[in-house]
């Protein structure tokens, strides 16, 4: 019945309704340090608050803050006659309780099937209806916008012929971000297929090690060893403690004040440090050109 390019038009309505100027990111009082210590052939990317900017600093994020007004009119637009604080409450239920099953299997940090969570608390039947749904309800609560200088950043290191992936927490929706913006799915901007890793497809979320060793392991069919392989995140806890180690070079993306996590109470970091840090993508590539 629907389509990627279905969703992908949903998307694109909300995102000219609702950002119709686009988002910029904050910027922060951080300041470009630190280097690359050898050659980089291949780059693995965080997507929300590396690649787009997230209008609430992170996917799902969001969802702790919406309000009941931002759901009621798109209940009432797929019939459901629920009271949206109601709704709110059995989401956050149904997460709660997925993740606790899923760790008593011995998954350390479980991720949701976003559209399944909304079949559970709206009693929606049909899985295409329930995305459409969750790509609305995103859309609304947590609309997304390509950092400045992406597509220039993604063409500089698919013509150096450097390996490209992603490492992201992430929903069926978060690969359509890609084709919406920037007019072209992944493998078409450079993305080897079997190095992009999202934790919806694993059933695990950073900072699960798990999904960069995954990530690692695709890594050896092209060739590259751990210590050329640069991870771009905005998170000290899930993005640098994780990537650094894997044995991959780190760099802390630090260009939008909503999505930048520093974690600085976070005792699980200390004497944890990125090789790089940047605060915009054109940084980024001068130093991966530079190596």
């Amino acid at each position: 019945m629907y389509s990627d390019g279905h969703f992908i038009e949903l998307m694109r309505r909300y995102s000219g309704e609702l950002v119709p100027g686009g988002l910029a990111p904050y910027p922060t009082d951080m300041r470009t340090r630190g280097a690359l210590h050898r050659p980089v052939k291949a780059v693995l990317f965080d997507v929300y608050g590396t690649l787009f900017v997230s209008g609430s600093g992170d996917i799902g994020a969001a969802s702790e803050r919406v309000r009941p007004e931002q759901l009621g009119g798109l209940l009432d637009s797929y019939g459901v006659v629920l009271a949206p604080d109601l709704v709110i409450r059995r989401f956050f239920d149904e997460i709660r309780r997925v993740h606790a099953e899923e760790m008593e299997k011995g998954i350390d940090f479980p991720e949701i099937q976003i559209d399944a969570v909304w079949m559970a608390v709206l009693g929606i039947k049909d899985r295409k209806t329930a995305r459409c749904f969750a790509c609305e309800y995103e859309m609304t609560v947590n609309p997304v916008w390509p950092m400045p200088g992406l597509d220039t950043l993604l063409a500089g290191i698919r013509d150096r012929r450097i390996v490209m992936g992603i490492v992201s927490n992430a929903q069926f929706f978060t690969p359509l971000h890609f084709e919406l913006f920037l007019g072209k799915g992944l493998p078409g901007l450079g993305f080897s297929e079997d190095v992009v890793i999202f934790s919806f497809r694993e059933g695990r979320a950073k900072p699960s090690l798990q999904l960069f060793e995954t990530a690692a392991k695709a890594l050896d069919a092209f060739g590259v060893a751990r210590n050329s392989t640069l991870y771009v995140g905005n998170d000290m806890l899930n993005d640098i403690l994780p990537a650094g180690r894997a044995g991959f070079q780190t760099v802390l993306f630090a260009g939008d004040r909503r999505s930048l996590r520093l974690r600085e109470n976070d005792m699980s970091l200390r004497g944890v440090t990125p090789d790089l840090v940047v605060t915009n993508l054109g940084e980024l590539s001068e130093h991966i050109g530079k190596g």
